[in-house]
C-alpha cells in the first residue's frame, strides 16, 4: 500500500510543482522534431552563443553533440566551443559558482536535463513570455515564472518585450484589457521568427535530455513489428497444433 502511494506521488507531484511555478498559464505547444538536424545545429548555436555563459551542460560532451547532430569536429571546435575547452570535454562554462550565486540569487541550473524536467512546452513558453519590468533586478519579469532572477539573454534577437493593453467594451463599459506581450521592434529577428529561434533552443534542449531518444523509437517501432509477425506465426502454429490434437 505505501509502495503504491509513493508511486502515486512521483507522478503527481511533478504536475503540481508545474502548476504551481506556471501560475496557471497556458503553455503553447511546443512542436519540436528530433529528426530536423538542421534545427538542432541552430539550437546548438544559440546555446552555446546566448546561454552557455550562464547555464552549463555538463552530463553533455562537444563531442556527443557533434556526431549526433552532424556537426564536423573541425567546425564544432572552431564555432561552437568557447572555453578553450577540447571536442571531448563535458560543455561547462567559465563563471565562478559563488559569484553566480551573488549575482542571480542561487546558482544558475544545469540544463542538461532541464526539458525532461520542465517541459518543452513550458521551456517554449518561457522563453517568450518575458516583459518589461523597471521593478526587477534585471529589468524584466516574466508571466511563466513570476519574478525570475533571470535576464533576458534573448532580448537582442526579440526586442523589448512589453505588456500590450487594448481598451474594449466590457460590461457596457471602456476598459483597459490585457491581450499579451509584443516586442518593440529593435530586435533582430520578426515574431515569426524569434518564435521559429525559440523552437530550435527547444529541440536542442529536448534532445541533450534524452540523446538515445531517436535511436530507443526507432528500436521501439522495430520491436513491435517483431512482435507482430512473431504473433501472427505463434497463432497459426497453434491453429495448426490444435487441429491434430482434435
Amino acid at each position: 500500500m505505501i509502495r503504491t502511494l509513493l508511486l502515486i506521488l512521483a507522478w503527481t507531484l511533478p504536475g503540481l510543482c508545474h502548476a504551481a511555478d506556471g501560475h496557471s498559464v497556458h503553455l503553447d505547444k511546443a512542436r519540436y522534431d528530433l529528426s530536423d538536424k538542421a534545427s538542432l545545429q541552430r539550437g546548438a548555436r544559440l546555446y552555446m552563443n546566448y546561454c552557455l555563459g550562464c547555464h552549463q551542460m555538463q552530463y553533455q560532451r562537444y563531442l556527443r553533440t557533434a556526431d549526433d547532430l552532424g556537426i564536423p569536429h573541425d567546425l564544432m571546435e572552431k564555432n561552437l566551443v568557447f572555453t578553450g575547452a577540447k571536442i571531448g570535454d563535458h560543455i561547462h562554462n567559465a563563471m565562478p559558482v559563488e559569484q553566480a550565486a551573488a549575482w542571480f540569487g542561487k546558482i544558475p541550473p544545469d540544463l542538461t536535463l532541464e526539458a525532461r524536467v520542465r517541459g518543452a512546452d513550458w521551456i517554449y513558453t518561457y522563453l517568450r513570455s518575458f516583459y518589461e519590468d523597471e521593478s526587477r533586478p534585471f529589468g524584466v519579469n516574466n508571466e511563466v515564472f513570476k519574478d525570475v532572477g533571470m535576464p533576458h539573454v534573448l532580448q537582442p534577437l526579440q526586442g523589448v518585450p512589453r505588456k500590450t493593453y487594448e481598451t474594449r467594451l466590457v460590461d457596457g463599459e471602456e476598459k483597459q484589457v490585457y491581450v499579451g506581450i509584443k516586442a518593440d521592434g529593435t530586435g533582430e529577428l520578426s515574431e515569426e521568427a524569434y518564435d521559429k529561434a525559440v523552437l530550435d533552443l527547444v529541440n536542442f534542449l529536448v534532445y541533450t535530455g534524452e540523446p538515445m531518444r531517436p535511436q530507443a523509437e526507432q528500436l521501439g517501432w522495430k520491436v513491435l513489428v517483431f512482435l507482430a509477425i512473431f504473433f501472427v506465426l505463434a497463432y497459426l502454429l497453434k491453429k495448426e497444433y490444435w487441429r491434430d490434437v482434435h
